[in-house]
């Protein structure tokens, strides 16, 4: 089922004229000899997207915009989606000046950008007001101690715990119910429980939860590293002798260690073979519009289970664009790509959870129930450190489940490697 502002921008297309139709190729939005010009490094979940209805969708946005914008053209490079390896390659080359005039930036990196001086204000686009209605960890993620606007975090997201209601009828409070009913799923033939634990961003940040919902911190307040220090190091251990109990029981497949995308879990879902998963709020959209209405229906959301069914954490992320030219005018029209094509309808195109509280009244496709799961989940929401040394833990916490999921270190030892490389990594600063 295609939501009704998708519905409507989908219908849009069509009726656009041929010459409207040819401005938009595979790395190009204008007309190729338009006097202006803006490169913009993007994701492949809007524009690009594979799925037919999103790509329409954005298609029209993205024709408005332009032809609102006359004598401009928009040239697009799509980014890859190895996060971590692409946000580390944007940074490099717009630090030798080679990078393109306006990105999307992963909201774990904002700190890194911000600290590198490479963001431009967006003070011209995006006023006090606009400030005023983000979320607080937003703003402060965003905004300098100037009180300029150097990124437009334009969406948030969540992690849940799906399920199917035939294999796991209950939603699990708790670690030990997550990994019974896994292990009962198990027994049934299926996948008991999916979650990423490939060599990925997604794959720290999902797991983070478990440790955040301990009350473990990853950095100080200066912005070093103390995840392997005190009760920072006892929560991490508990947090990785869960996971690793998952696997090792049986309650998870080994096949996790390898999982590196959450379509992964939608595949999962649609050939029958997943009892449980941990995904983004965004997969519900995805789902509906995939599964059969009968299957669909006996899939649920929750909110992740704790240590005790008291202590709760969700990873809350999301993508930013920010301005990485010093042109004026190319500042100027990255913050309106920001603002009139993402932050708004594109939310509302995707089902995205806006960062800005007002466009949760602004757009009928919020009124729906799953909302007020992921709304009261937003509650226990933790937004990645604004460390600069994040991005390094990330990579290292990846290496550290890996090796801890496949065996071939301990707990113990994946945690005191890398706290050292994290700690080498924050040194030479």
């Amino acid at each position: 089922m295609i939501r009704p502002i998708l519905a409507a921008l989908v219908a849009l297309t069509p009726a656009l004229p041929a010459v409207a139709q040819d401005l938009i190729t595979r790395n190009r939005v204008g007309p190729e000899d338009a006097e202006k010009s803006l490169s913009f490094r993007l994701t492949a979940f809007d524009l690009y997207s594979s799925d037919p209805a999103t790509r329409e969708g954005f298609e029209a946005l993205f024709t408005d915009f332009i032809e609102a914008h006359p004598g401009w053209r928009i040239d697009t490079q799509l980014s890859t989606g190895n996060i971590g390896q692409e946000q580390a390659r944007l940074l490099q080359q717009t630090q030798a000046r080679r990078g393109p005039d306006c990105a999307m930036i992963d909201s774990s990196q904002i700190a890194l950008f911000r600290d590198t001086g490479v963001l431009q204000p967006m003070n011209a686009v995006f006023d006090a007001a606009a400030v005023d209605d983000l979320f607080p960890y937003v703003r402060d993620a965003v905004i300098d101690a100037e009180g300029n606007v150097l990124a437009w975090w334009w969406f948030t997201d969540l992690r849940v715990l799906y399920r199917d209601t035939r294999l796991v009828p209950e939603a699990p409070q708790t670690w030990e119910e997550a990994q019974a009913a896994g292990l009962a799923a198990a027994g049934q033939g299926s996948e008991g429980f999916l979650f990423n634990g490939g060599r990925w961003e997604g794959t720290a940040f999902d797991w983070l939860a478990n440790f955040w919902a301990q009350g473990g911190r990853l950095v100080d307040d200066a912005g070093a590293p103390v995840f392997a220090e005190g009760d920072n190091r006892a929560r991490m251990l508990i947090a990785l002798e869960y996971v690793k109990g998952l696997v090792d029981s049986g309650a998870a497949p080994s096949r996790v260690t390898a999982i590196t995308d959450y379509d992964a879990f939608n595949a999962a879902a649609a050939a029958g073979s997943a009892a449980m998963f941990v995904g983004g709020n965004w997969q519900y959209g995805q789902l509906r519009q995939t599964l059969p209405p009968e299957d669909f229906a006996a899939w649920e959301v929750s909110e992740l289970p704790g240590p005790t069914a008291d202590q709760r954490a969700t990873g809350a992320g999301g993508w930013s664009i920010g301005a990485l030219s010093d042109d004026p005018e190319k500042i100027e029209m990255c913050a309106l790509i920001a603002r009139d094509i993402y932050a708004g309808a594109g939310n509302a195109l995707q089902g995205l959870l806006p960062t800005s509280a007002g466009i949760y009244d602004d757009y009928d496709v919020y009124a729906g129930p799953e909302y007020d799961l992921f709304a009261a989940a937003l509650e226990n929401g933790r937004a990645r450190p604004g460390a600069a040394i994040y991005p390094e833990i990330s990579n290292q916490i990846q290496i550290m489940l890996g090796d801890v999921l496949s065996g071939s270190a301990t707990p113990e030892e994946a945690l005191d490697a890398a706290a050292t490389a994290v700690q080498a990594a924050y040194d030479r600063r």
